[in-house]
């Protein structure tokens, strides 16, 4: 796994860990409705509010029915059945008070019972505010919190004989990032990280064209200058008789075929020839002999060889032992009269002994 790979799948562990950790501070709201008969006038009297908070295990959905008080303690607590109720009857509500017990005891009792939710008010003296409660032991059931205000309200209806019914439906998300100067945080981090992206690719993509401009600038002075080498080089056609016409040993080393009389050929600084209209392209873009090496622009002084870091120990003087027509063979050093090391004298060779056997050659 490349290093590249690793990086994504960390970078996707820590915005998972991020997500789950950030899911623990999201909380939803719950739109409750509530709808009733008053007994002074007959007439049905409909509550609309978003009032309530679903609980972290609960199940985001819609929930109705009549609401039912708990028999005798109204916090809805032990292990008796504490609602008149069972899943036969028509859909109903258990309103309890929060204390006494876990808020999963409390759903579970009227879960048990066929509740089709559960609603918890807050304890007295806390007015209207709610808190985001856990019940990870009773899940499958809508439960939410109200404010006790507003759960004294039904509690008293109830109790006067008012039968209410109660509608629960999904209200909004709340988390911190959602509020005012979360988003504004947010807004500004990403236009900062958006700024900082930009620069940063506009720079790169500047330093590239810059680079390209410098290159393209250098190539066209490097064929300019080969266009002026090759006007330097010699041209020659060849004639019956030439010996690049007569031997197989002879061919264009970049088309690969042999030298005909009439043909055109270039001849390089090196001595290598080559067909006129096959050497030129190539030299344009590499100024380079194809088979030596030779660097036409440094040996007719169209382009300053410039000579860097030479070795001190490198020895001055060389004599280069050759066979005739043929290129060089190897270096050997003759003398070096500015060493003193004997170390290095040992290793000088005597020519004599090259020059015998080319004697005994041509002999």
């Amino acid at each position: 796994m490349g290093k590249k790979t690793q990086h994504c799948l960390v970078l996707l562990l820590c915005l998972s860990g991020v997500v789950h950790c950030s899911a623990a501070f999201v909380f939803w709201t719950a739109v409750v409705e509530i709808s009733y008969v008053n007994n002074n006038n007959n007439e049905t009297e409909d509550k609309y509010c978003e009032c309530g908070v679903f609980g972290r295990n609960s199940p985001l959905k819609k929930a109705s029915g009549i609401v039912i008080l708990p028999t005798g303690d109204p916090k809805g607590c032990g292990p008796d059945p504490v609602y008149n109720r069972n899943s036969s009857s028509p859909p109903w509500i258990a309103l309890v008070k929060r204390g006494n017990c876990t808020f999963s005891e409390k759903i579970n009792a009227a879960k048990s019972l066929g509740a089709a939710g559960v609603v918890v008010y807050n304890a007295d003296g806390s007015g209207n505010s709610t808190s985001h409660m856990s019940h990870s032991d009773a899940t499958d059931i809508v439960a939410i919190m109200i404010g006790n205000t507003q759960g004294m309200e039904v509690v008293r209806l109830v109790k006067n004989g008012t039968e209410v019914q109660m509608l629960i439906d999904v209200g909004s998300p709340h988390g911190p990032w959602m509020d005012a100067y979360w988003l504004y945080f947010l807004s500004i981090a990403f236009f900062i990280v958006a700024a900082a992206a930009i620069t940063y690719f506009m720079f790169i993509s500047a330093n590239r064209l810059y680079s390209m401009s410098v290159h393209r600038r250098s190539e066209k002075k490097l064929k300019s200058e080969a266009k002026r080498a090759i006007k330097q080089l010699q041209v020659r056609t060849l004639k019956r008789g030439d010996e690049e016409t007569t031997s197989d040993f002879h061919m264009c080393a970049v088309c690969i075929e042999s030298y005909k009389a009439g043909e055109v050929v270039t001849v390089l600084t090196c001595d290598h020839i080559f067909h006129k209209a096959c050497i030129e392209p190539w030299l344009l873009e590499r100024r380079t002999c194809p088979m030596c090496k030779c660097d036409i622009l440094k040996a007719l002084g169209v382009e300053e060889e410039t000579k860097e870091n030479i070795s001190v120990e490198s020895p001055p003087d060389a004599t280069v032992v050759t066979v005739a027509g043929g290129e060089a063979l190897y270096e050997v050093p003759l003398t070096d009269p500015a060493s003193s090391d004997p170390e290095r004298q040992q290793h000088l060779y005597d020519n004599r002994a090259f020059e015998a056997d080319a004697e005994a050659a041509r002999g």
